[in-house]
């Protein structure tokens, strides 16, 4: 797989020794058991697959391209280019301007643009009516396009199963900038409907069976389908694209739902032409790093440590499937706590900010930390993590010796 020039100040030390070292002695990503990192009071358990996925790095890169190839020129992003406020904020340090908020609010009016300047598509990529409002005014919306090929493999897919006359259901959250940029690209192709998740996909699927009727289908899927979407019509045949942010394992469930509602309406014979098959359109990066922290929680630990966003899709579900095993605190960086009294981290339930008392077991050594992140967070960000951390413990290994077996890894390869 291609290699990124990412910027170094987002790397780190401790990560990417580990990392480097998982890479050389299982190049085929064949072993998900996760890393450990042997503090002696402290232990960090390290997901087999976490961090900066292919569209994220591609789309670092294509962002300082366009820093480093446009000196004199004004340059914009249409957004956030992906969901971490760290990189977000050195691209604002380095003079990028946002065009609008990752919910669609314009910051800076189209109309100042003019055909000079230079506007980077996010990785979520955009929709098709705001490409044409860009290209209208003259901007080129092909130089610095750093949408993820995975969310353009979805539209694709969308595009082939509207062309075969089947109605596209995708899977996701319906005000997400990847799911605004799917529901535009897909609506030009067949009729659209968006389901957020399971309970969702049961009220469809009662649609699809005639359970429910038409005015049901318009309460309660409201802004939720394309213009004139016609359930009696449309619901006959379709298939199931999601946004790649989303569980991979209830993207699967839902089209299982799908196609079961399409057998029990119309008949086991009919389902293969009713029910497009869309499973090759999952994100490898997202589902990799879902089974790679399923596998971190039967390995099991004390805590669970998720860093990112806390706008980010895919690191909020990496905190869901982490809460259910253990306490589990999603932050952005190291600034959140200062010591094992005190943590301010994200609810994603609530959607807000929250802190817990003695959060830290730091007197019940040794401590097992599971710690990931989401495919938008610096590797760099961890490494602040465990240094905090494991400053707390005065007999702690140093750094050098606790990676010391990774390295030997490395240099056994």
């Amino acid at each position: 797989m291609r290699q990124f020039d990412v910027p170094t100040f987002y790397k780190s030390p401790i990560i990417s020794t580990v990392t480097d070292a998982r890479q050389a002695t299982d190049p085929r990503k064949k072993d998900l058991s996760p890393s450990v990192i042997d503090f002696g009071p402290v232990r960090f358990k390290i997901a087999r697959h976490f961090g900066f996925c292919f569209g994220v790095e591609q789309a670092i890169e294509i962002a300082y391209e366009a820093l480093e190839e446009n000196p004199d020129k004004r340059i914009f992003l249409l957004s956030e280019m992906i969901h971490n406020p760290h990189v977000n904020e050195d691209l604002r340090d380095r003079g990028i301007q946002f065009l609008r908020t990752t919910q669609g609010e314009q910051l800076i009016p189209f109309d100042e643009l003019t055909p000079d300047d230079v506007v980077i598509i996010p990785a979520f990529g955009t929709t098709l009516e705001v490409e044409q409002k860009l290209e209208e005014i003259g901007v080129d919306t092909e130089a610095y396009d750093t949408t993820c090929p995975f969310v353009e493999k979805v539209w694709r897919k969308s595009s082939q199963i509207g062309d075969d006359d089947h109605s596209i259901v995708v899977h996701g959250k319906r005000y997400h900038e990847e799911t605004r940029a799917t529901f535009s690209h897909a609506k030009e192709e067949g009729p659209v409907v968006v389901v957020r998740d399971m309970e969702e996909a049961e009220e469809l699927a009662k649609v699809i069976r005639g359970e429910k009727d038409a005015d049901f289908f318009y309460d309660y899927f409201e802004d939720k389908y394309s213009e004139d979407f016609d359930p009696e019509r449309d619901l006959q045949k379709l298939g199931v694209v999601n946004q790649t942010t989303m569980l991979a394992e209830e993207t699967a469930a839902i089209a299982d739902l799908m196609r079961d509602a399409m057998r029990e309406r119309y008949g086991e014979a009919h389902v293969e032409e009713r029910f497009a098959d869309t499973s090759d359109t999952l994100c490898y990066a997202t589902n990799e790093n879902q089974n790679a922290t399923q596998a971190l929680i039967e390995d099991g630990a004390d805590l669970g440590i998720v860093v990112g966003g806390y706008n980010s899709s895919n690191t909020s579900h990496l905190v869901e499937l982490c809460e259910e095993h253990m306490p589990t605190y999603f932050i952005r960086d190291a600034s959140e706590f200062d010591a094992p009294s005190e943590i301010h981290h994200f609810d994603v339930h609530a959607k807000e900010e929250v802190a817990t008392d003695d959060w830290f077991p730091a007197e019940d050594t040794p401590v097992d930390v599971l710690l990931t992140s989401g495919a938008s967070c610096p590797d760099a960000l961890l490494d602040e993590v465990i240094r905090k951390i494991i400053s707390w413990f005065p007999d702690a290994r140093p750094v050098e010796e606790a990676i010391a077996p990774f390295k030997e890894e490395l240099e056994d390869e």
